[in-house]
């Protein structure tokens, strides 16, 4: 059986799927499991991380997100039997990177917790998530302009059934036990050009207009403090220009190629008020 923490997220509720349809037992954890809209065949369970002992019985593999990593869970997965975990780390966890960085802090200490645990593990490191484009989903479903800052960030992002399809493969197959895969979309793409894939998803012209980043704030990041929010907009200032690492970690360990933004656009169009994908 694998456990997956965060089973509702993009990327949880994708690799439950998956392991699902490889015909693995699944349980997943998610903080409201009578909201969560899982399979029937998964078993779900309320993840109370102060409570751990009971999350793990008959699980042999774990696959987790930073913010659900801690000292007690994970030495109470080891307990229980579990031998795997699979992390989903952050691409900015790299030699020479910024390590006072909140995304970083979070994600290497994560890491850090997870080696020092005597659990086999596996890190996922992805770059920039297509799901970030779901930022602009209020303004696209309201008309055909997008505000947002610097229209030439450039990034390669990743659809997240893609992270899924990597670490379905990691669970299943032998020999990524120590292994730190980064993982990447297939191509760059600026903000004003996702902006214009998704336009082409959902059969309208759409408009990028760059707004001043000392503007930007609630509006645009709602869920990010100012520090966070600081932190974030020089990260993105920092790639305008920047041809974005691009690997074929997603080819080479699923056998397929990574999936372009445009078909991540298009399978997620009704997200941006199309009545279906283009």
């Amino acid at each position: 059986m694998i456990a997956v923490t965060g089973a509702t997220g993009n990327v949880g509720r994708a690799l439950v799927d998956r392991l699902l349809a490889a015909g693995r037992p699944v349980r997943a954890l998610t903080r409201d499991p009578k909201r969560a809209a899982l399979p029937e065949r998964a078993e779900v369970v309320e993840f109370r991380p102060e409570e751990p002992a009971a999350l793990f019985d008959g699980v042999t593999g774990v696959f987790l997100y930073a913010q659900a990593v801690t000292e007690p869970l994970l030495a109470a997965a080891r307990a229980a039997g579990v031998r795997h975990a699979v992390l989903l780390s952050s691409g900015i966890v790299q030699e020479g990177a910024d390590e006072t960085h909140p995304i970083h802090v979070l994600h290497a200490t994560a890491e850090r917790l997870i080696r020092d645990s005597g659990l086999e593990w596996t890190f996922l490191r992805p770059n920039g998530f297509a799901t970030n484009a779901l930022q602009w989903a209020s303004q696209i479903r309201a008309g055909n302009t997008v505000r947002g800052v610097y229209a030439e960030a450039v990034a390669a992002p990743i659809h997240e059934d893609d992270i899924a399809a990597v670490a379905e493969r990691v669970f299943l197959d032998d020999g990524h036990e120590g292994a730190v895969h980064r993982l990447t979309g297939p191509a760059a793409a600026t903000n004003a050009e996702q902006v214009a894939a998704i336009g082409a998803a959902v059969g309208r012209e759409l408009t990028f207009v760059e707004i001043d980043p000392a503007a930007a704030g609630p509006e645009l990041f709602p869920y990010l403090d100012a520090h966070m929010l600081d932190r974030l907009l020089q990260t993105f200032e920092a790639t305008i220009g920047v041809p974005p690492e691009i690997t074929d970690t997603v080819e080479r360990i699923t056998g397929t190629p990574a999936r372009t933004f445009a078909r991540w656009a298009r399978d997620h169009a009704a997200d941006f008020g199309a009545d279906s994908a283009a």
